[in-house]
């Protein structure tokens, strides 16, 4: 599990867990190759989806991502590289509740 600290409307902390395995990590060679373009680590990206920061996504998908940690759904975050935009995609859970993987890529290799 991974825990992250949140600021509350009383300008606490509050502790969080993220409760979810990455699975399979995979990425495509357009977003490979974005990335090193950049010099962005895939694994920064990969450790923030984890953490629960979702990047640059609007308020109905934020939604669905905490709501996708407890009904087992898809998980999605979106992060600017440049001009463009990386996806990083957490498959659904199966029926064993296991997420058999994630992966990086450009909205166009969707």
């Amino acid at each position: 599990m991974i825990t992250r600290s949140e600021t509350t409307g009383a300008g606490g902390t509050a502790s969080r867990r993220v409760t979810f395995q990455l699975g399979h990590l995979l990425a495509t060679p357009g977003v490979l190759d974005l990335l090193e373009r950049h010099g962005v680590e895939a694994i920064t990206l990969l450790a923030r989806h984890a953490a629960g920061d979702w990047g640059a996504i609007d308020p109905e998908d934020r939604g669905l991502n905490e709501q996708a940690l407890r009904t087992g759904a898809r998980i999605v975050s979106v992060y600017p590289v440049g001009q463009e935009t990386v996806w990083v995609i957490t498959n659904a859970a199966d029926d064993g509740d296991i997420r058999d993987a994630t992966t990086l890529l450009l909205p166009s290799e969707y």
